[in-house]
């Protein structure tokens, strides 16, 4: 828990905080990464990149807690069998897919996420959403303290137990109501099991009911799950915010079920933008985020949990923590001050297209490129293009040097894969190469595919 106290405006006194091994793709992961490729987003842009080297590894998903604790809420159960398989190891080099689902890099694009869309009444935006809007006015007109956005965003916010391995309730996360209809939105490694054996899944709101729920679609891609609760009348939609307009160094604030404690609240701050990391240590639980990232205590359980700012809108869903393990299977692992979440505009794409089709697709340009060896910060090699691709008739050759994307600096190839999943199939987008000594730019329409 960061203990840094945050300011209530309103009355003037300070407020304490309350307490991817290769599929179609062979590729390795390099040893490090430096900081983060300014995604091409919506205005306003992203800052520019530090000059500092990050080093990007794979970090671990939070959904699971060790077994022990019992939540303190109505709805607490038994103590829960351990569920190591949901537990990865952070590490250093690590066998990971230049995408899935066909083996290209690609992803899904913030586009049609703006400001405008905004209605002038009621605070909501249909965003292409054909059966849900989303309520977007801010709970509450200026930052209040880290208690005032508890209290606005806690009914918005859900536990999630889900069967694993045949135990009922063996993987725990969070989640958050994203809209009047009932659907709500947590991470994919949450429901992962229990979509794929048909396990139950029940949503527990913050007066401890326990509501069935069943998976409207997954992406395994973004960690992003859509499940929808038939009796949703006790169910309120939280306020969506903007990942954009965040700065470094602004509050935050963490909620969710951390241990399997229900309604647990965290704070901390906004600790770096853009930040491109990895989840998983196979191409089958590979995920690539484009993170925002916190030292708001943030532990195994806060899986599909809001990052909320102070106006109590929710900017990012809480999805991975960075351990001090090292290479070790550390199972016991917690916060140490490192969390990553998807940034909101992200989620909102993806439950779209969950929503509409069952399913989420994310762009590819049919290319393999390197993603391990030694450090590179010079940019993405390509080791092959794939025949009848777009990068193909784009232009795109084996041993081509992507040093940036429409523009924005590119360092190795996870930035690269992060650069392109800021789009959408059907997008264009530029790259800048280099090839024999010479540099020219290409214009590449990005294919998709679903995962």
């Amino acid at each position: 828990m960061n203990d840094r106290p945050d300011q209530d405006p309103d009355d003037g006194r300070w407020a304490p905080p309350s307490g991817d091994a290769s599929a179609s793709v062979p590729a390795s992961a390099p040893d490090a990464t430096p900081d983060p490729v300014p995604a091409a987003y919506p205005p306003p842009p992203p800052p520019p990149p530090s000059s500092a080297p990050f080093e990007t590894q794979s970090f671990e998903p939070v959904a699971v807690p060790p077994p022990g604790p019992a939540a303190p809420s109505p709805q607490a159960r038994p103590e829960r069998a351990r569920t190591s398989g949901w537990v990865w190891p952070l590490v250093a080099v690590v066998a990971l897919v230049v995408g899935v689902m066909g083996g290209v890099a690609g992803g899904v694009g913030y586009a049609h996420w703006h400001d405008d869309d905004t209605s002038s009444s009621g605070g909501t935006t249909t965003v292409g959403f054909d059966d849900a809007d989303l309520t977007t006015a801010p709970p509450l007109q200026k930052p209040g303290s880290v208690a005032r956005v508890a209290q606005e965003v806690l009914p918005s916010t859900v536990q999630i137990l889900a069967e694993y391995e045949g135990v009922e309730a063996g993987a725990t996360g969070s989640g958050f109501v994203l809209d009047d209809k009932g659907n709500v939105v947590t991470n994919n490694h949450v429901v992962a099991d229990a979509a794929e054996n048909d396990g139950p899944i029940q949503v527990v709101d913050q007066d401890g009911n326990e509501h069935d729920a069943t998976v409207v679609g997954r992406s395994p891609v973004y960690d992003i799950a859509v499940l929808h609760v038939a009796d949703s009348s006790a169910l309120k939609p939280a306020s969506l915010g903007r990942s954009q307009n965040l700065r470094v160094g602004e509050p935050v604030v963490a909620i969710g079920a951390p241990l399997g404690l229900s309604s647990t609240v965290t704070s901390g701050i906004v600790s770096a933008l853009n930040r491109p990391v990895t989840t998983g240590s196979t191409a089958d639980d590979s995920s690539y985020i484009n993170a925002v990232q916190t030292d708001a205590a943030i532990n195994p359980g806060n899986s599909g949990g809001p990052l909320v700012n102070l106006q109590g809108q929710v900017v990012g869903v809480n999805s991975a923590i960075a351990t001090n393990g090292g290479g070790s299977f550390d199972e016991e692992a917690g916060n140490i001050g490192v969390g990553f979440a998807i940034p909101v505009e992200q989620v909102v794409v993806t439950a779209e297209q969950i929503l509409k089709t069952g399913e989420a697709k994310y762009p590819v340009i049919g290319a393999r490129v390197q993603t391990g060896g030694p450090a590179q910060y010079d940019g993405a090699t390509v080791d092959e293009v794939l025949k009848d691709s777009p990068a193909q008739d784009a232009g795109l050759k084996n041993g081509d040097l992507i040093t940036a994307v429409n523009g924005a600096r590119v360092t190795d190839g996870i930035a690269l894969i992060v650069a392109i999943r800021t789009h959408q199939p059907g997008d264009t987008i530029e790259f800048t190469v280099e090839r024999d000594g010479s540099e020219r730019k290409l214009d590449v329409t990005l294919d998709g595919e679903v995962g």
